[in-house]
């Protein structure tokens, strides 16, 4: 299987005769563009000054996209010189790195060069190394071989602009770099997240044309929406595989908008790239790593025990690796490769395309499964862990010995990442930290001592990540919590959305709009570097819209209630707030069946806990009816105003409202709608929602208007269309679009009033400035507010005539209190009513949205 499919040659290297591009861009930031023959020049600068310091040096450069690092790269690698690529200082000092770069130039450490081989030229940690010396060896044929195949194959023209979206240490980010420059093509340099609004704002103004994701980044994408990119022609994806439906769904989405989808397969042992699937077959073979890249050859070795036609896939190529370096000793060493053996089990489909089927393992058996050791350690090496991996010598145990010094929260998420690979209870699970991974003289690893491994006590995890992770385990009620992990992929909902917020703002400061979005580590990253656990406290602090509309309206209802003050309206306003709820938390970018999970577990979280409290206040009262028990009065009720059975209208409707949009959204041909245009959609239901409310002021008709789903149902969709609304013009237009609704909906001009001020501030403002000393009490409000709202019915109409700010008070703190009775629930009893099994991998995976169900007035449908 030779790698000559469709291809089209580019004859170059990495960085042969820059200047030949003349001024055409080669590297575009934020702050100006550097044309080839500027980086030609500059290239030439630096490698003088390091050639002055000395000839064949290691060279240690910290991976960042700017483009003082790329000219560095440059100049050390046409210089002749081996550079080690990373941040870890302990690594630099264990090779005995000589010079360093720094912002100011070159820098000798005063350490004499070890002895270098004269084709080395760069030393690579792998994916599964972290923490580890051992490093790949790659020459400069190696490189530039696999950067001229991958131009080749991608077809890249000097017209194509890459955007940096992986770092420059890992090999795939590397290739993206190597691969434009062999093209003459140039690159955006820019560190932000995948999730920034900014960095694609960037992207459009530099045209970009391609961009290069791992399978997380796809999962980010599906959770902040799709770029929007013109100029899109091409997507690559590698670094892991993707599920093979979520291949063919991004495959026919480009075949939409006009970009190709190039699936890639590789190892840091082969510099980068070994496979590639052509984009025309990505649809109708997605599960598939195509054929082998141009230069390159595959083929399939006989396994004893695996299944006809399954075999070892072994890679053969000039960009294979010089071989492995453990010590500085290796690094003088030649190419002792020439094919790497991938230690991957595939077969060959009829179409002659590649497929992975698993790994050549060693296998355990516990608890009745035949557990793949190697698979484990793969996985986890994929997900950033490195680890060893044997059955206990007591064959009761999968032991995981982790080297170097990991903390509480590490190794915590070792054990969480491999229960979830392998499937086996938690107990069954030891993780274990060791200086170093116990290995047998010839340097192999020792089964035999990672299966002796008692479990000892954890270090202390005092690290700001750790301890940001940790607040994330208590309040999503996780055991525990990785770094790379986010508030939504982690499952969380707008009650527990209200007190991650708020305590983070006090520990952080203010917090990004999209914070829900960013991973644990990029959060902790925002804490002050000297220790310090929270931020200068201000007076002030920045608080979100829809935290604060929700404690301010169950104020308001209650107040309202025991007739302290009438102001009501809040629970229309709240309805758009569920609605954005939905939106922000509830759409994931994922299959029909996981949605309708989501939807199940949203519908509890509102529904368990009510037909709990009304049931029993039936019991006990005789009244409710069974309708407003199990929330069915508003599809099976009177169509007029009666008490107490309409008392949780607000209930009602939002339960229908999130199970009717779930259902929607969960049709396919919606879905691929929903991630296609997702304002639009949006906007266009909240329009056709709005028809009902206007045919009911046409024709007079007399039922209850505004407590009904069928007439209130544009303001929940309209909070979704707010929170998918991305510029001026579309928030213009749903705000229109919410006060054409709201201007006499209700038949009370104040009321009327307060749910425009409401949905305004609610499609403009992310956040709002609040008194610091009220933001707890506030958070508490929020959270606390479905209880508030279920328990003051038994509570106010003792007070109401004697004492109104008494039945205030006394609501709210029933309410509280049942809210944390209900928050000690024993866990199972909360998994089986609430959190319904999740479904999917660990990467990114959206949340169920909570409403939290609030009423106005109870004389206002009089």
């Amino acid at each position: 299987m030779r790698g000559d499919y469709g291809t089209l040659r580019v004859a170059a290297g990495i960085a042969d005769d820059l200047a030949r591009h003349g001024d055409r861009p080669a590297l575009r930031t934020t702050s100006g563009t550097l044309t080839y023959a500027e980086l030609d020049r500059r290239v030439a600068t630096a490698r003088a000054e390091l050639a002055a310091i000395g000839d064949a040096q290691l060279v240690r450069i910290s991976p960042a996209p700017t483009t003082d690092f790329v000219v560095a790269w440059l100049a050390a690698f046409t210089g002749g010189h081996a550079t080690l690529l990373t941040d870890d200082d302990g690594l630099a000092r264990a090779y005995g790195v000589s010079v360093t770069r720094t912002p100011g130039g070159w820098r000798p450490t005063g350490a004499p060069a070890p002895s270098l081989h004269p084709d080395l030229r760069l030393l690579l940690s792998t994916s599964g190394s972290t923490g580890s010396p051992k490093l790949v060896r790659l020459s400069a044929a190696s490189l530039d071989a696999n950067a001229t195949a991958i131009a080749s194959y991608l077809r890249l023209r000097e017209d194509d602009v890459a955007l940096t979206t992986l770092p420059f240490d890992y090999c795939y980010g590397l290739s993206v770099l190597h691969s434009h420059l062999a093209a003459g093509a140039s690159l955006v340099l820019d560190d932000r997240s995948v999730t920034d609004p900014a960095l694609w704002a960037h992207a459009r103004r530099q045209g970009v044309t391609s961009f290069a994701g791992v399978p997380y980044t796809f999962d980010l994408l599906g959770a902040a929406g799709w770029p929007a990119l013109p100029t899109l022609r091409q997507v690559t994806q590698a670094g892991g595989r993707l599920a093979p439906d979520r291949v063919r769904a991004l495959a026919e989405q480009g075949a939409r908008e006009g970009w190709e989808l190039v699936v890639m397969y590789g190892q840091t042992e082969a510099t980068a790239r070994m496979a590639y699937l052509p984009p025309e077959l990505a649809a109708a073979h997605p599960g598939t790593v195509g054929v082998a890249v141009p230069g390159g050859s595959l083929r399939i070795d006989k396994v004893a025990g695996a299944a006809p036609g399954v075999g070892e896939l072994v890679y053969r190529g000039p960009n294979v690796m010089m071989g492995y370096a453990e010590s500085p000793a290796d690094l003088a060493r030649g190419a002792e490769l020439d094919e790497l053996r991938t230690g991957d089990l595939a077969r060959t489909t009829p179409e002659g395309l590649v497929e992975i089927v698993g790994r050549r393992s060693r296998f355990a058996k516990l608890f009745g499964q035949r557990i793949d050791l190697d698979r484990v350690q793969t996985l986890l090496g994929l997900a950033g862990y490195d680890a060893a991996c044997a059955e206990s010598v007591d064959g009761r145990h999968l032991v995981v010995a982790v080297p170097g010094s990991p903390d509480a929260a590490h190794l915590a998420d070792v054990a969480t990442a491999t229960v979830a690979d392998t499937g086996l209870p938690a107990h069954a699970v030891r993780v274990v930290p060791v200086a170093d991974l116990p290995r047998l003289p010839n340097g192999k690893l020792d089964q035999q001592a990672v299966a002796r491994l008692e479990s000892v006590p954890a270090p202390d995890p005092g690290s700001p990540q750790a301890s940001i992770a940790r607040l994330y385990a208590r309040i999503l009620g996780r055991e525990h919590v990785s770094p790379d992990a986010t508030f939504v992929a982690l499952g969380g909902d707008s009650l527990s959305y209200v007190e991650l917020s708020l305590r983070l703002e006090s520990r952080i400061g203010r917090l990004p709009s999209d914070w829900q979005n960013h991973t644990v580590a990029e959060l902790a990253a925002r804490l002050d570097p000297a220790g310090a656990d929270a931020p200068r406290r201000r007076a002030w602090a920045r608080v979100d819209t829809t935290i604060v509309l929700r404690a301010v309206a169950i104020v308001l209802i209650v107040g309202s209630h025991t007739n302290l003050w009438v102001l009501v309206g809040g629970a229309h306003v709240l309805l758009a707030v569920a609605g954005a709820n939905f939106a922000r938390f509830h759409l994931a970018d994922e299959g029909p069946r996981e949605r309708l999970r989501r939807v199940a577990r949203a519908a509890a979280r509102i529904a368990v806990p009510s037909i709990l409290w009304i049931g029993s206040v039936a019991l006990i009262t005789g009244a409710p009816g069974w309708r407003s028990v199990f929330l069915l009065n508003d599809l099976l009720g009177t169509h007029h105003w009666s008490e107490p059975d309409w008392y949780y209208w607000f209930v009602e409707v939002c339960v229908i409202a999130a199970v009717g949009a779930g259902l929607l959204t969960a049709i396919p041909w919606v879905m691929a709608l929903e991630r296609r245009h997702r304002f639009p959609l949006a906007a266009g239901l909240t329009a056709v929602a709005l028809a009902p409310r206007f045919w009911a002021t046409a024709t007079s008709y007399d039922g209850d208007v505004i407590h009904s789903s069928a007439f209130v149902m544009w303001l929940f969709l309209g909070g979704w269309a707010a929170a998918v609304a991305r510029t001026h013009g579309q928030r213009l237009l749903v705000t229109a679009l919410l006060l054409v609704g709201a201007w006499g909906f209700t038949g009370d001009t104040q009321r009327d009033l307060i749910v425009m001020a409401g949905v305004t501030a609610l499609v403009w403002l992310p956040s709002v400035p609040w008194p610091r000393a009220l933001v707890g009490v506030t958070g508490t409000l929020a959270s606390a507010s479905l209880f508030i709202y279920l328990t003051h019915w038994q509570i106010y109409p003792h007070l109401e005539n004697r004492w109104p700010l008494g039945g205030l008070l006394a609501s709210i703190a029933v309410g509280v209190l049942t809210w944390r009775v209900a928050e000690l629930v024993p866990a199972a009893v909360q998994v089986r009513l609430a959190r319904l099994p999740r479904s999917g991998s660990r990467a990114v995976r959206q949340a169920e949205p909570h409403y939290t169900p609030n009423h106005d007035h109870r004389q206002e449908s009089r």
